[in-house]
């Protein structure tokens, strides 16, 4: 005999086992969640705030792994996260913002089961790759042309 929809068990979260005790995930664990998950987005140059952030690590002695993410909680156990974040030059920033904001619902979520009700992402600037400087020759710089005094 198969199982009718109704007669199903409701689905039980790892969390919801009172006789065994509580379950709590440090906010600093989902901050460092939220920042793998960001830097695996392409465009994503870098998390991370800036002279705001710089100074309260040092007087706080913050980790940096979790410099640039804020997490917090309500009373529904649903989190609200905060991310800095640099953009890779090039990139389509408000594509990649979106794209940082689906990837750390998604993964938030599935590690800790807990649903995500906002993603705010602060683009705090634009990097160069790695190993590129400003030194190319810009074609839109006027030519040397002799002086005519």
């Amino acid at each position: 005999m198969t199982p009718s929809p109704d007669d199903t068990p409701p689905t039980t979260r790892y969390d919801d086992q009172p006789t065994l005790g509580d379950i709590k995930i440090n906010h600093n664990v989902v901050a460092g969640i939220v920042r793998l998950a960001t830097l695996r987005v392409p465009g994503v140059a870098g998390v991370g705030g800036g002279i705001v952030d710089g100074i309260s690590e040092l007087f706080a002695k913050r980790e940096a792994d979790h410099r640039g993410v804020k997490v917090t909680e309500d009373a529904e156990d649903n989190y609200y996260v905060e991310i800095r974040l640099i953009v890779a030059y090039g990139a389509e920033i408000g594509k990649t913002a979106y794209q940082v904001q689906v990837a750390v619902a998604k993964q938030v979520s599935a590690m800790t089961g807990k649903p995500v009700r906002k993603v705010d992402v602060i683009v705090e600037g634009v990097r160069l790759p790695e190993g590129r400087g400003d030194t190319r020759e810009d074609d839109d710089t006027w030519p040397d042309l002799p002086a005519t005094d």
